[in-house]
């Protein structure tokens, strides 16, 4: 499993004619050429496709944290009509692929002269569009004692105030979760800036990669693989450092109800 892994850190240090002529993990000339290529061979500092994907990124996390938390404490602690309803036909979003509602999207945004620009990554993050993280945060809201409510209810508080200051702090670890994996599958994502950003300046860092290949010429296999390597590193930073609060978020919200 590790293989292909340790075999595309190896390759990113080798002369580029030695990347499929020798197969070995450990590069017998280590240079650092293909890092250097990489980061200014596209025409644009290659810094600008991560600073891209950290704007992307970062404003997916904010949007699904508060439009995926908003849409879970109502379905989780409010009464109106037809909840039950609304719920499943959220849950059932889930089984619809991407594509089915691809085409009504693309033509939404280029009615709205959004084409070729990060508000069409961004903004569906501030409508709660991701069933997959309501789901979670109900789960981990439900098992919340409604006593707590009742009590704030009693204080004179609204739901408002009970979502601000009592749900959200006790509902740290589902947070933690959410914000995690929309970071990572934000930051992997290939299809959407594939779609909808035609500059290159605007490339998210899994869209320039794929300037390294062509297929009708040459392909600079080091400096992709160099570059493939810098691209993980967020995303292993931000897994290895929030660990516990992925394993902490899925594993309460799954046991409680």
């Amino acid at each position: 499993m590790l293989y292909p892994l340790l075999w595309m850190l190896s390759s990113s240090f080798k002369p580029e004619d030695e990347i499929f002529s020798d197969l070995s993990l450990w590069p017998k000339a280590v240079t650092l050429a293909s890092y250097v290529e990489g980061w200014y061979g596209l025409g644009i500092n290659f810094g600008r496709f991560f600073l891209n994907s950290l704007i992307v990124s970062g404003l997916a996390v904010v949007g699904n944290l508060a439009a995926c938390s908003l849409a879970a404490f109502a379905f989780a602690r409010l009464e109106f009509p037809l909840r039950k309803f609304w719920f499943a036909a959220m849950l059932g979003t889930l089984m619809l692929p991407y594509h089915v509602t691809l085409i009504p999207q693309y033509v939404l945004f280029q009615k709205l002269g959004w084409l070729n620009t990060f508000w069409p990554l961004v903004v569906p993050k501030f409508m709660a569009v991701d069933a997959f993280f309501i789901f979670l945060m109900v789960q981990f809201f439900r098992g919340i004692p409604r006593e707590l409510d009742e009590a704030a209810v009693i204080d004179g508080c609204g739901p408002w105030r009970i979502y601000w200051s009592i749900m959200l702090p006790l509902s740290k670890p589902v947070l933690a979760a959410a914000a995690i994996f929309s970071f990572i599958w934000t930051w992997d994502d290939f299809f959407g800036p594939l779609l909808y950003l035609t500059d290159v300046a605007n490339y998210t860092v899994p869209l320039a990669l794929r300037g390294f290949v062509d297929a009708t010429s040459r392909s600079a296999w080091g400096p992709l693989f160099a570059m493939s390597v810098l691209s993980l590193v967020p995303v292993f930073a931000a897994f290895l450092m929030f660990q516990r609060h992925i394993i902490e978020g899925i594993a309460a919200s799954g046991l409680k109800r």
